[in-house]
């Protein structure tokens, strides 16, 4: 049997995680299991914005991965007014500012 660690004291299934995700962000971390097996981590935000940090002072090359750049940034912003610009009221449905 080949079995997987687990770096958290509290585990949840992917099942019981749809059901109910926001009850998961704690201040420690949970990890996802799917078929009994880690798939992942639900850390809390200062968890991971620690661990961002961390990486990057070991490893400044893989900044990127982690920080979009402003021409990324523009992109993703660009995409989104297309987006919108050619979405018909219908589709927005009874979206509001």
């Amino acid at each position: 049997m080949n079995t997987s660690p687990i770096y958290a004291e509290q585990t949840v299934s992917i099942t019981d995680l749809r059901k109910s995700p926001a009850s998961y962000f704690k201040s420690e971390p949970v990890a996802v299991l799917s078929n009994n097996r880690t798939a992942g981590y639900i850390v809390p935000a200062e968890v991971y914005q620690h661990m961002v940090k961390m990486i990057e002072q070991a490893y400044p090359e893989g900044r990127s991965r982690f920080r979009p750049s402003r021409a990324r940034l523009d992109a993703i912003v660009a995409e989104g007014n297309e987006l919108l610009a050619n979405t018909s009221l219908d589709e927005l449905g009874r979206f509001s500012e």
